[in-house]
Order: structure tokens, then C-alpha cells, then sequence
């Protein structure tokens, strides 16, 4: 299920947004109103998408859109007006912002959303990669500190010790993981 925040400050525009990504199998949303409100919005919960529609309040604070993608994984799509859309664009593009100018169809609003989604896709992946990457690095280190307290509890070598921790993990049928936190709990 995607999560949605959209941030506008007309009820027109906030009711097509919400009606669009209804019809694309958005269910979770949440609407703001202004960009301070928003940023305390997406520090909260997570979402997949948030959509910007500027001016809000009568500005176009690009500073603060800047400020929402820099400190969160969501995927920003940012509504700005037509003549302002190649300005504005530069300044966001590096920042993994998607830009539409406005007006906007329906159909340029949907590849909008379609390219979100999938660059949204790409993050997570990443992101669960990059977990899966840190929790090795955190058992590898755990693995080292335990073969250091054999080494110098036990008398042992590296490898002595690499194999005493290799050994007991395959006559107990458990992970080098957990034998080094046993190891660790037995001399701490």
C-alpha cells in the first residue's frame, strides 16, 4: 500500500490530488497546508510520496522543498507554475526532486507518478540493501571481538581462534554470529 502526503493550500487543487491518487490505488494520505507543518508531517511517518503543489502561502519556497528531500526518502513531486517551471527545475533536479509544470493533465500527472513510484522502488531497494550490508558489518565485528577474547583469554591464535568459532558453530548447527555473542557473554 503507498503512503501519500500532499501539501496544498486550496481545496481545489487538494481534492484533485487526493482524487487522483485514489483512482491509482493511493489509500493512505494525509494533506497539509504549509511546508513547516509538512516537514513535521514526514519526520512522523514514512511516506512514498509527497506532492508539493506552489505557490503555498503566496510563495514559492524552493528552500524548503530542498530541506523535506534532503532529510527524507520520500519521492517529491513538485507542482509549479508553467513559467517558472525551468527555473525551478534547475534548482531541484540534484536533490531528486520531480518537477511538473502546470497546468497539468491527467495523463502527464500518471507518468509523473509512474517514474516516482519506480525511482521510490529503487530507493527502498537500495535502502534494504544497505541494512542487509550493515547488519554483516555489525556481526563481522562482533565475530573479530570474540576471536580477540580467545586470543587473549585463551592463549589461541587468529586462526585458532577462527577455527574454534567455525568449529563450535557447526557442532551446535548455530551461526558464527551467535557464537561469538557467547563467547563475548562468557569473558565479559
Amino acid at each position: 500500500m503507498e503512503r501519500a502526503l500532499i501539501v496544498c493550500d486550496n481545496d481545489k487543487g487538494t481534492a484533485f490530488y487526493k482524487s487522483f491518487l485514489k483512482e491509482n490505488g493511493f489509500i493512505d494520505m494525509m494533506c497539509e497546508t504549509s511546508l513547516n507543518i509538512a516537514k513535521r508531517t514526514i519526520s512522523d511517518y514514512d511516506f512514498d510520496i509527497c506532492i508539493i503543489n506552489l505557490p503555498i502561502g503566496g510563495t514559492n519556497s524552493i528552500e524548503h522543498v530542498i530541506d523535506i528531500a534532503e532529510k527524507n526518502v520520500c519521492q517529491i513531486l513538485l507542482f509549479v507554475k508553467a513559467e517558472l517551471f525551468d527555473e525551478v527545475t534547475e534548482q531541484v533536479s540534484e536533490y531528486g526532486i520531480i518537477t511538473v509544470s502546470k497546468p497539468i493533465s491527467k495523463q502527464l500527472f500518471w507518468q509523473a507518478l509512474k517514474h516516482a513510484m519506480a525511482a521510490q522502488r529503487r530507493i527502498g531497494m537500495a535502502r534494504k540493501q544497505s541494512a542487509k550490508l550493515e547488519q554483516k558489518l555489525e556481526e563481522l565485528k562482533t565475530i573479530s571481538r570474540a576471536k580477540l577474547l580467545l586470543i587473549v583469554n585463551e592463549g589461541m591464535t587468529e586462526e585458532e581462534a577462527h577455527k574454534a568459532i567455525e568449529k563450535d558453530a557447526m557442532d551446535l548447527r548455530i551461526s558464527r554470529f551467535q557464537v561469538a555473542l557467547e563467547i563475548i557473554k562468557k569473558y565479559n
